[in-house]
C-alpha cells in the first residue's frame, strides 16, 4: 500500500535513505537576451514566420548516442517553432553566430553566486548542452559556471551548493500532440541561472523550506524576474537501492513536498516489484513476450476507445507477459499502478497521447467484457499466472508502442529506471523522458574564455544586499505583522521600506502594512502599483511625516498616484493640514460649542468619558484626512480634564 503525504515520520525516511537535491531555475531581470540583441521578457501571442525541425541523433566524440537522444528520435516528433521578429533572431537559429555573452546577466550571476558563498571562477568557459526535446532549436543550450561549492544556512546546519551556472532559457512549449510539438521563441535565449544542490534535505518538507530560501536569496538582489514561469524548480529524488530521478519543471515550490514524497513512494513500490519478480525468477535476458494483432476479435466490441480504432482500420495488438499477475496492478502513485508507468511511456514515446492508451488485464475501469477477454486469452494460450495488455494505434506507433512495453517490462525486473519525469496535476509524476547521460556537455568553440578580474568581483561587492535571513530577524524584532514579514524580505520595495523607517522614523508597522497589505489590496481593486516611482512613496510619506495628512488618506492617495504626482494626488483631495495649535484650538472651539447640548450623564456614568467620546466623534467627521485619530485623541486627552475644570 502506498501511504500518502503526512503519513511518514522523519525517522521513516530515513529508513528509507531519503535523499533529495535542487536545480533552481532563475530568470534575470535583464533588458537582452544572453547571447544576442533581442529584448528579454517581452511574451507574445502573434507570430510572424513558423520553422519546421525534427531532431536526429549523432554519435559523440567518444563514439556513443545519448540515451535521451535516441529516445526523442523514436518518437518521429515535427517541431514547430513560431516566432516573432521582436522576440527572435537568426542567433537562436544556429544561422548566426553568437554574440558576446551578456555582461549584465553576467554581474547578476556574479552577485548571487557571492550571495551563495560560491568560490567564483576567474574563467568562465562556455559549453554546449544538448537538449534533444525540441525546446531549443539548435539541440543544444549555451551554458557556463560561474560559482561552485557554496552554502546557505538551514536550521543547525549548512546545504551544499554544487555549483552555480549561467545559461540561456529554452522556449514556451504551446503543444504536444501526437508527432506534432509547437514552441513559441519569446522566452528562447533568456539569461537564466542554475543553482544546483547537493542532496542535502532528508525529507520532502526540508526540499521545499530550502527551495524558499534559494529563491529568497535570489530576490533580495532586486535583480530577478517574477511572475509564473520566472522560477522552475527540478528536484532530484532517490532512496535507497534506487537511482537518481529527476522532477523536471516543478512551476511552485508548495508543490515540492507531496511531489517528492509521492516519488520516493513510487521508487519503494518499484522496488518491491523487482523482489517479486525475482522471486518469481524472471530475468530481462530471457524473459519473452508474446504479441498477436486482435483486431478482428474485437471488430464488433462496444469498448469506445478500441472500437473507435477498428472504425479507422487502426490495429489492436495484444501483448502476453508471463508470470506477471498482480504486477500491472500493483499500486504505485496515489490512484496510480505500475500500468500507468507502461502507459507513461506509450504516451510519450509512441506519441499515443489520447487516454486510455492501454487496457490490461488488471485494468480496473469497465473496458472490454469478460467474454471478449477469454477469448484473447484462449488465443494467446494465457495461463493463469499471467498478464496481458492491449495497445492500439496505426502501424508505426503501434511497433513502437510494443517495443517500450517489453523496455518497461524488461526494466522492472533491474529496479528504477533512469529517467526525467514531469509533475503531473494531483501531485504525482509522470513519463517524460531518458534521463540524459554524463557526456550531453562539450566546449562550445565559438566563444573565447572570460576572464573575471578582481576589480569586477569587487564592484559587485560592494552593492551586495542584505542577506535574507538577516534581513528576516531584523524585521521581526521590529515586530513586524507576520503576514507582511516573508512578503516584505523579497519584495522590491523593502530598500524603500528601509529608508522610510530610518529617515523618516515612521512606525514600521504602519509602512509595512502600506507596502505588503495595502499594495496587495490595491491591485486586486485594478490599481497599477508599479507605475508609482519609489521616490513619490517617499515623498507621500515624508509629508504624512510633516503631518499634512491623516494616515487614513494614504490608500487614497495611492489610488491616484499611478497616473500623477503626489503632490497632485494630494491638492487634488483639497485638504487642509491641521498642526498641533490647530488642532487645540478646533478641541477648544469645539467642546465651547457643545458644552450646553451635551447631554445630561446617566447615574454613574462617567462624565469625561462620555464627553471625550462625543467631542471625539465631532472632532473626526470634521478634521476627517487632515490629521490622524490618535493624535487628536491624545490632544482631546489632555485638554479635557483642563476644559472641565474651567466650567
Amino acid at each position: 500500500m502506498v501511504k500518502k503525504f503526512g503519513e511518514l515520520t522523519d525517522k521513516e525516511y530515513e529508513k528509507l535513505g531519503f535523499k533529495c537535491g535542487l536545480e533552481i531555475h532563475q530568470q534575470l531581470f535583464t533588458k537582452e537576451k544572453l547571447f544576442c540583441h533581442c529584448p528579454a521578457g517581452r511574451y507574445t501571442n502573434e507570430y510572424d514566420a513558423e520553422i519546421l525541425r525534427h531532431m536526429r541523433p549523432t554519435l559523440s566524440e567518444l563514439g556513443v548516442y545519448d540515451g535521451t537522444a535516441l529516445m526523442e528520435f523514436k518518437t518521429k516528433k515535427n517541431i514547430l517553432y513560431r516566432l516573432n521578429h521582436e522576440t527572435a533572431c537568426t542567433y537562436e537559429f544556429d544561422d548566426t553566430p553568437p554574440f558576446p555573452l551578456n555582461d549584465e546577466a553576467l554581474d547578476i550571476a556574479l552577485e548571487i553566486a557571492i550571495l551563495l558563498k560560491c568560490n567564483l571562477v576567474s574563467e568562465l568557459h562556455i559549453a554546449r548542452k544538448q537538449y534533444l526535446d525540441g525546446s531549443i532549436p539548435t539541440g543544444f543550450q549555451r551554458t557556463t559556471i560561474v560559482g561552485i561549492e557554496g552554502t546557505i544556512p538551514y536550521k543547525n546546519r549548512k546545504i551544499q551548493i554544487r555549483q552555480l551556472g549561467l545559461e540561456e532559457d529554452a522556449c514556451r512549449e504551446i503543444s504536444d500532440k501526437g508527432h506534432l510539438r509547437i514552441y513559441k521563441t519569446d522566452r528562447l535565449g533568456m539569461p537564466l541561472i542554475e543553482t544546483v544542490t547537493y542532496p542535502d534535505m532528508k525529507n520532502p518538507r526540508e526540499a521545499a523550506e530550502v527551495a524558499q530560501i534559494i529563491r529568497r536569496l535570489t530576490r533580495v538582489t532586486g535583480k530577478v524576474r517574477t511572475g509564473i514561469g520566472a522560477t522552475r524548480q527540478d528536484v532530484n529524488v532517490s532512496i535507497t537501492g534506487g537511482t537518481r530521478i529527476e522532477i523536471k519543471g516543478v512551476s511552485r515550490i508548495p508543490l515540492i513536498p507531496e511531489l517528492v514524497h509521492n516519488e520516493a513512494m513510487r521508487q519503494k513500490a518499484l522496488l518491491e516489484i523487482k523482489a517479486e519478480l525475482k522471486k518469481r525468477k524472471l530475468s530481462e535476458k530471457s524473459y519473452k513476450i508474446k504479441t498477436l494483432n486482435i483486431s478482428n476479435l474485437l471488430k464488433n466490441t462496444t469498448y469506445d476507445p478500441i472500437q473507435k480504432v477498428i472504425k479507422k482500420d487502426l490495429l489492436v495488438n495484444a501483448l502476453l507477459l508471463p508470470k506477471f499477475k498482480n504486477i500491472l496492478s500493483y499500486p504505485t502513485q496515489p490512484e496510480q499502478t505500475f500500468e500507468n508507468e507502461i502507459s507513461d511511456r506509450v504516451r510519450v514515446i509512441a506519441c499515443l497521447n489520447t487516454l486510455p492508451n492501454i487496457i490490461s488485464s488488471e485494468t480496473k475501469n469497465k473496458n472490454l467484457s469478460q467474454k471478449e477477454w477469454k477469448t484473447i486469452s484462449a488465443k494467446l494460450s494465457a495461463q493463469s499466472t499471467d498478464a496481458i495488455i492491449i495497445v492500439w494505434g496505426d502501424k508505426q506507433d503501434s511497433e513502437t508502442a510494443i517495443k517500450e512495453i517489453e523496455i518497461r517490462i524488461k526494466e522492472a525486473m533491474e529496479g528504477i529506471p533512469s529517467e526525467t519525469r514531469q509533475a503531473l496535476a494531483n501531485n504525482t509524476t509522470g513519463f517524460e523522458r531518458i534521463l540524459p547521460g554524463p557526456n550531453r556537455m562539450y566546449p562550445d568553440t565559438d566563444l573565447p574564455p572570460i576572464s573575471v578580474s578582481p576589480q569586477r568581483i569587487k564592484k559587485i561587492m560592494s552593492g551586495i544586499p542584505e542577506f535574507p535571513w538577516d534581513r528576516e530577524k531584523r524585521y521581526r524584532q521590529m515586530n513586524l505583522p507576520q503576514d507582511t514579514i516573508i512578503p516584505l524580505i523579497t519584495s522590491k520595495y523593502s530598500t524603500l521600506f528601509d529608508k522610510i523607517v530610518k529617515n523618516l522614523k515612521i512606525d514600521p508597522v504602519l509602512t509595512a502594512a502600506t507596502i505588503i497589505q495595502k499594495f496587495k489590496h490595491l491591485k486586486r481593486e485594478g490599481i497599477n502599483i508599479n507605475n508609482i516611482p519609489q521616490p513619490e512613496i517617499y515623498k507621500m510619506f515624508e509629508a504624512y511625516k510633516n503631518r499634512k495628512f491623516a494616515k487614513e488618506l494614504i490608500p487614497v492617495l495611492l489610488e491616484k498616484m499611478p497616473s500623477t504626482t503626489f503632490e497632485k494626488a494630494f491638492k487634488s483631495l483639497k485638504i487642509k493640514s491641521v498642526n498641533i495649535k490647530q488642532l487645540q484650538s478646533e478641541i477648544k472651539d469645539s467642546y465651547a460649542k457643545h458644552k450646553k447640548t451635551l447631554y445630561k450623564p446617566k447615574k454613574k456614568e462617567n462624565i469625561k468619558l462620555r464627553t471625550e467620546r462625543f467631542l471625539m466623534g465631532k472632532l473626526m467627521h470634521k478634521l476627517v484626512g487632515a490629521i490622524d485619530g490618535k493624535i487628536i485623541n491624545t490632544e482631546l486627552k489632555k485638554l479635557l480634564p483642563v476644559l472641565i475644570k474651567q466650567k
